[in-house]
């Protein structure tokens, strides 16, 4: 049992990996956030589509009771990953990923009053935590700067993606992970779709081998093992744990982008680690 849970872990860290690698890209690719994750859908609903058939997933679902949850979700999950490539455009990798990993605080807030279940005094403290430790990435305040901006379609971006992953919550015993992101992605396209009549003069070429990773490692594989998460832990608990994001997304930017952090980014990653550290602890001797 114990062993099973280890592997749960791993395998939703392996996904806070693939998923933080959209930060080092979202700054790098030059494309307006809105075309970037319109092309992003299309090749992650390649790549799912093909995974899901060769698996012989169930792609049937009822229309008219499932559909507009998916409808809806799939709009919030455009809002989320358009607003945070914002963010990173705008700010920079730490600034834009901090600034979303206010999702968790939200998440944990906003849970009981989806569910039956009470809020627990160690989450406000863990979410606590990681309040601190993303004020301690966050440059000087000024309303004009590009980093407060950033910051502020990041929050955007945490609200969005907080209650999509809540509405998805009750989805999981009934559909799979990747079936569910491959609708996700569908309603993605269609609703991004006139982005190709307002940006019809951008040069797509040479930003397609960045925008097939972000299809194929960043979103199918990363938000499916995250998105099946949720079956062995609760919502809570996944997103507090997921707060690796920003530590190997801030890792890939001083590799491949030579943005350095700060000794205040340094403060603020090392309180979010921690964190990711005793809750995982905490999770798995509640088991």
């Amino acid at each position: 049992m114990k062993s099973q849970h280890l592997q749960n872990i791993l395998l939703l860290n392996l996904g806070m990996f693939c998923i933080s690698t959209s930060g080092a890209l979202g700054r790098y690719i030059t494309l307006p956030p809105p075309l970037t994750i319109w092309y992003r859908a299309v090749f992650a609903l390649l790549f799912l589509g093909a995974f899901c058939y060769f698996k012989k997933y169930q792609f049937k679902f009822n229309l008219k009771k499932e559909g507009p949850t998916l409808l809806l979700t799939g709009i919030l999950m455009t809002t989320h990953w358009v607003t945070y490539f914002y963010a990173l455009q705008w700010s920079n990798v730490a600034v834009g990923m901090l600034s979303l990993f206010t999702y968790p605080i939200m998440t944990t807030l906003m849970e009981p009053f989806f569910f039956k279940t009470k809020l627990q005094p160690m989450h406000l403290i863990l979410t606590g935590v990681i309040l601190i430790g993303v004020f301690f990435l966050l440059p000087t305040f000024d309303i004009e700067s590009g980093m407060v901006q950033g910051l502020m379609m990041g929050l955007v971006s945490a609200l969005s993606y907080s209650i999509r992953n809540l509405i998805l919550k009750s989805k999981v015993e009934s559909f799979n992970g990747s079936i569910l992101m491959f609708y996700q992605v569908a309603v993605m396209i269609l609703v991004l779709l006139p982005v190709l009549l307002i940006y019809p003069n951008e040069n797509v070429t040479p930003n397609i081998p960045y925008i097939v990773f972000l299809g194929l490692v960043t979103t199918a594989i990363g938000h499916t093992l995250f998105l099946n998460s949720f079956k062995h832990f609760s919502i809570s608990t996944a997103s507090i744990m997921s707060s690796m994001q920003p530590i190997f997304g801030i890792l890939l930017a001083v590799i491949f982008l030579n943005e350095l952090p700060s000794w205040r980014s340094l403060i603020g990653g090392s309180l979010i680690l921690l964190t990711v550290m005793v809750e995982s602890w905490n999770a798995s001797h509640q088991r």
